[in-house]
């Protein structure tokens, strides 16, 4: 057995698949964007807690019953779970090389869109994303026509 191979339930070696590791990413994304803990994810299918941490991993397969049952309780249809798969971005299950997880993994964004979709009038909505642009914009170094960094 190599690093990253573990033996399955018949003693076999197995490795953790690129699909399963992408699969159990967005379980995650969704999971953490809606607020739920794993426990109460787990509850809430009849799982324990340690089988969702498996499924957020990629060290377990979920099978198609138990996707479709968190694809309703994540209210998401299945195919968000392998949103960007395909020939033109392959996924690899080595994730370790990776240092900082993408904006949209992160606990901040998660917790900035649950906040946005607390506030309940669309002006206000509104208001709040061109303030977020207006920000990003300041927040940028001006460049002059040649290209250089205007302080």
């Amino acid at each position: 057995m190599t690093n990253g191979d573990k033996l399955d339930g018949g003693g076999h070696a197995a490795r953790r698949n690129a699909v399963d590791v992408q699969v159990g990413e967005r379980l995650r994304e969704r999971r953490m964007l809606l607020g739920l803990s794993q426990e109460k994810l787990a509850a809430s299918i009849g799982l324990t807690f340690q089988q969702i941490q498996k499924y957020e991993r990629g060290a377990n397969r979920i099978g198609a019953g138990r996707l479709y049952d968190l694809s309703r309780r994540l209210d998401v249809p299945i195919g968000y779970f392998f949103a960007g798969l395909g020939p033109e971005k392959p996924v690899h299950a080595d994730r370790s090389a990776q240092i900082d997880p993408p904006p949209q993994h992160r606990r901040e964004s998660a917790d900035l869109i649950r906040a946005y979709y607390r506030i309940e009038d669309p002006k206000m909505r509104a208001c709040m994303v061109e303030l977020c642009r207006a920000m990003a914009r300041a927040a940028r170094p001006s460049r002059s026509p040649d290209g250089l960094v205007l302080t």
